[in-house]
């Protein structure tokens, strides 16, 4: 019965243990599904069919399409988006040590793939500088500039070729990881990824990229450096040869980066009263363009360009397959992280469903067919998302639009471009990503940095889920006490206002109890009050003392208790033992003794056991969301050591306990009750001191307990 009392609520009703509760309200015992392959893609009409819309969204959004109300939208979008896609797919494709017109093919062909697979509405597919770099270090790797073919030094064309092959082959197997992945509904791992980590890499990427166009910036000859330090030995390289510099490429470097700078700031700066920002790297590419060409930059100041080819596709080849599984893996996660954070936030800020596994089925079929035909690997970029979706975007029909303008840069006016100088292609992105970065996790930007881009991921990977196992092996255990004399419990250190039940603690944990904790979990129980296996054993070899001197006729019985007769040297623990320590560690047995031991009152003057204060403990489980199988062997030894020197236990979780076959003759299912407070008005009930002044037993009580043993 709850009646209501202001803003308090009055209730009446039983002390309950778990037991009794599911008795008298007929707990139900349900059989849970498993979670297996079988279950996953069993056959149904109705679930072939939510299959089918799953794997292609594009039939689920298309018939949907408000044609006049969108389409104008998404034509302007995709104009924009694919203007900037042009200018990134040059500039990326120079990180990946490739040809600038490779970058086209990576901006093309998994925008199309991605409008019929993908689930986000507003990113755009295509290169990403962190990717393009780490597809770079394996292409540096496996075909170095003194690449050599049959024993002679290959030329400038046939190391380009080489590192094409590479590039599409790493891309293509990062395409197999993501595809699989997605098929085995794992798309859950991008969650090992944290945004601290996320940010921190992209960081120390931001500056990769930047000391890489160091070399066109100078139009020097620097090798590529895919090792430890690589960064270091870079600048090494650009400074020992910086007397060296092509004058023209640096003045032009220094000129883009004070008028890209100046008009982002205005961009920013008055963005609410602008229409559209100002498209300042189309404008200076185009202005770059003419310059170069009608001033002949080429000619005069031997400046590097671009040059423009369209490619068939090739098939991938399988040696690389082998010596470039490593550089892979990492390729296909961080491009799903980066590509699966951006496309969240604009499902959330427009309020549509995001499906993570078949974002990463759109995105490994994205890069199967990207790499095919010469790409490589792509996912998405906030700046480039940011185009699409401010301009209006409302579809992926933008995207198409945008695949449409690289597609006429390929095959019509790709040409107009080749006047421009490589320094360009490579300036824009990695100097907006540097001013936008934030290292917030310290230890990802200095492994990454430092270590390369692959070697450092795997051990910011490796940091992480190390604090997570620190964090997991370290659990947080309190003391709780009740709180305002009600039904609430907490922490006794954060309360004045506290009431302990006399000889009564009540121990909370709050993580998972498993085989890397639970020794921690016993050395913080112990901690509480005393450690019961040495009181258990003190307390046997008290006995073996006692039946040896009544043998002995050295101890009287009296009235009193036990009475000694005689002095005599106190033996030491290795006599007690008499090699039977085993025997120790059972429960104390007095049926054979001619009175009653008492251990809280005094012994006889020879004998010393531990005093215990506690006659019970409360386990607070609540916060505990499973225990294995090492914990509970671990644990059902600690309970049976308290029950054996007759401390009462009460704990939850007696559902996994149960079916875990964790009772027995000492450990009953009757020390469970269904909250704290219900434990603790029993103990006091049956330790008879319901009358205690401090604290009296009622009958008003909240109907639910926010720290329930059991949920």
């Amino acid at each position: 019965m709850v009646e209501p009392v202001g803003n308090h609520y009055i209730v009446a009703r039983p002390v309950y243990s778990e037991k009794s509760f599911d008795e008298e309200y007929e707990k139900l015992h349900r059989s849970h599904k498993t979670c297996g392959l079988l279950y996953l893609y069993s056959c149904s009409p109705k679930r072939i069919k939510k299959i089918a819309l799953g794997l292609f969204p594009v039939a689920s959004w298309l018939p949907a399409y408000r044609f006049k109300e969108w389409i104008l939208s998404d034509i302007v979008s995709g104009i924009s988006t694919g203007l900037v896609s042009v200018l990134q797919g040059l500039a990326f494709a120079l990180l990946v040590n490739v040809p600038p017109g490779y970058g086209l093919y990576a901006a093309f062909f998994p925008i199309l793939v991605y409008f019929i697979f993908g689930t986000s509405r507003h990113i755009s597919i295509g290169p990403f500088p962190v990717l393009s770099l780490m597809v770079g270090g394996a292409v540096v790797r496996l075909v170095p500039d003194d690449y050599t073919v049959n024993g002679t030094l290959a030329n400038a064309s046939q190391i380009d070729k080489e590192r094409v092959i590479v590039a599409a082959s790493v891309t293509f197997l990062a395409g197999i990881w993501q595809l699989l992945l997605g098929v085995l509904q794992l798309g859950f791992l991008v969650i090992y990824l944290s945004q601290s980590l996320i940010s921190g890499f992209t960081t120390a990427a931001a500056i990769h990229v930047l000391v890489s166009q160091l070399k066109f910036m100078f139009q020097l000859t620097v090798p590529g450096f895919n090792k430890p330090l690589g960064i270091i030995y870079t600048l090494e390289s650009v400074f020992s040869q910086i007397t060296k510099t092509n004058i023209a490429d640096l003045v032009t470097s220094l000129i883009v980066l004070l008028i890209v700078f100046v008009v982002k700031e205005l961009n920013d700066r008055f963005k609410a009263k602008l229409p559209a920002p100002i498209p300042i790297e189309l404008l200076v590419t185009v202005l770059a363009a003419l310059i170069s060409y009608f001033a002949k930059f080429e000619e005069k100041f031997n400046v590097a360009v671009l040059s423009f080819r369209f490619q068939a596709p090739v098939a991938p080849d399988l040696s690389v397959f082998q010596r470039c599984i490593g550089d892979s893996i990492s390729i296909a996660i961080v491009g799903f992280a980066v590509g699966f954070s951006v496309a969240k936030v604009y499902s959330i800020k427009h309020d549509y469903p995001l499906d993570g596994n078949q974002e990463l089925i759109a995105f490994g079929l994205g890069n199967i067919v990207g790499g095919s035909f010469k790409g490589f690997a792509s996912s998405t970029a906030l700046s480039r998302s940011g185009v699409q979706e401010s301009t209006g975007g409302k579809t992926q029909i933008a995207g198409i639009i945008s695949a449409i303008i690289v597609l006429i840069v390929i095959l019509a006016i790709g040409f107009l471009l080749e006047p421009l100088q490589k320094v360009f292609a490579g300036f824009f992105y990695p100097f907006f990503l540097l001013t936008k970065g934030r290292a917030v996790w310290v230890v990802t930007f200095l492994a990454a940095l430092l270590l390369g881009l692959d070697i450092g991921l795997a051990a910011a990977v490796a940091f992480q889920l190390l604090t997570v196992v620190i964090r997991s092996q370290i659990p947080t255990c309190t003391v709780l006490a009740n709180v305002g004399r009600s039904d609430i419990y907490k922490n006794r250190k954060d309360y004045t206002d506290i009431y302990e039940p006399e000889g009564v603690k009540i121990f909370r944990c709050s993580a998972p109890i498993f085989f890397a904790n639970v020794e921690f979990f016993k050395e913080k129980l112990i901690t509480v009050g005393f450690n019961p296996m040495r009181v258990l054993r003190k307390r046997n070899k008290a006995l073996r003392k006692i039946r040896k001197m009544l043998k002995k006729g050295e101890l009287q019985v009296t009235p009193k208790g036990l009475i000694c007769v005689v002095n005599r040297a106190y033996e030491s623990d290795e006599e007690l033992d008499n090699n039977r320590i085993e025997e120790l560690d059972q429960p104390t047995d007095l049926a054979d003794l001619p009175v009653q031991i008492d251990w809280s009152t005094d012994l006889p003057p020879t004998i010393s056991v531990p005093r215990v204060d506690i006659h019970s403990v409360v386990l607070d489980f609540s916060a505990v969301s499973f225990l294995d199988v090492s914990a509970m062997r671990v644990l059902q030894k600690i309970l049976k050591e308290f029950v054996r020197i007759d401390i009462d236990i009460y704990i939850g979780f007696l559902d996994k306990l149960e079916r875990s076959a964790f009772f027995d003759e000492e450990i009953k299912p009757t020390m469970f009750f269904l909250t704290i407070h219900d434990a603790v008005l029993h103990i006091l009930l049956k330790k008879d001191i319901a009358s205690s002044p401090k604290l009296k037993p009622t009958k008003v009580m909240p109907l639910f307990s926010s720290y329930a043993v059991l949920h």
